[in-house]
């Protein structure tokens, strides 16, 4: 995944310390042929299938970066319909031993147009799977499809307990 510059340039002064972030994930919902389908990346850098998910930028508002994530890594313009879930990550220590903890803000989205495609750089594919069919993900990523299927009309605040 491409790293923001505001990133480069801290990591530049704190070298491999823990970084806090804020992110967002994008859970795109529409109803496809056979039912409800949601959108889903295959990531560039691991192969996993996930939510469009990414870093909020400084200043940028999350529900903002969820819809620049979306448009960016697929193709495909979404709308907020509203936040689902508020939750810290695990702390994540990448392969270069960089770490970072993330407050990550998941929205339940509506699709609006365009057909999902990947961008090459962050995104090997993108698509719509029927709910009932999504490949198999790691289980912060399936959590959080599973929070927006809830459609609890309260936002989920915290780690997820079924």
């Amino acid at each position: 995944m491409a790293t923001p510059e505001f990133i480069l340039r801290q990591r530049a002064k704190l070298g491999h310390e823990l970084l806090w972030l804020s992110g967002c994930t994008a859970v795109v919902l529409r109803d496809g042929p056979e039912g409800p389908e949601t959108l889903l990346i295959q990531r560039t850098d691991n192969g996993l299938w996930t939510p469009v998910a990414g870093i909020i930028d400084p200043g940028e508002q999350p529900y903002a970066a969820a819809l620049r994530e979306v448009r960016e890594e697929a193709g495909v313009v979404a709308a907020i319909e509203r936040l689902a879930w508020v939750t810290v990550t695990d702390v994540i220590t990448y392969e270069n031993g960089d770490q970072t903890q993330y407050i990550d803000h998941t929205f339940r989205c509506r699709w609006v147009s365009g057909e999902p495609r990947p961008d090459h750089e962050e995104t090997a594919q993108a698509r719509f799977f029927p709910i009932d069919r999504l490949p198999p993900m790691n289980e912060v990523h399936a959590s959080r499809v599973r929070v927006v299927l809830e459609d609890r009309p309260e936002t989920r605040l915290g780690p997820y307990v079924p």
